[in-house]
C-alpha cells in the first residue's frame, strides 16, 4: 500500500485529479477520467453508482485499502476523500501500477 499511496500523492501533486463523488462523476461523464480510486470503507450506495458508471465507461476502479480519512491524508488533504478520479497521472506511474 505504501507504494500505491506514494503514487496517488504524486498524481495529486503533479497531475490532474478530481476529488470527491460529484467531481469524479463529472470526470466519468465527460470521459476525462482514466482511473477511479475509492476508499474501501464507504457508503455502498453512492460508491456503487460510481463503480457502475466506471464499468460502463470501461474504467478501472481501484479499491484503496483504508477509509476516506486515510485516502484524504494520502492526497495531502485535511478532509476525507471517498473517491478520486485520475484525469492525468502527472509524474506518477499510477496508471501502470494498478
Amino acid at each position: 500500500m505504501a507504494n500505491i499511496s506514494g503514487s496517488i500523492r504524486l498524481a495529486v501533486d503533479s497531475g490532474d485529479v478530481a476529488l470527491g463523488i460529484r467531481s469524479a462523476l463529472a470526470a466519468i461523464r465527460n470521459n476525462t477520467a482514466k482511473l477511479i480510486i475509492v476508499a474501501s470503507e464507504n457508503k455502498k450506495g453512492r460508491i456503487g453508482d460510481i463503480e457502475h458508471l466506471a464499468k460502463l465507461a470501461n474504467l478501472k476502479v481501484y479499491k484503496f485499502e483504508g477509509n476516506s480519512m486515510n485516502l484524504g491524508a494520502v492526497c495531502g488533504k485535511p478532509y476525507s476523500v471517498s473517491v478520486l478520479a485520475i484525469i492525468d497521472a502527472g509524474n506518477s506511474n499510477l496508471l501502470n501500477e494498478v
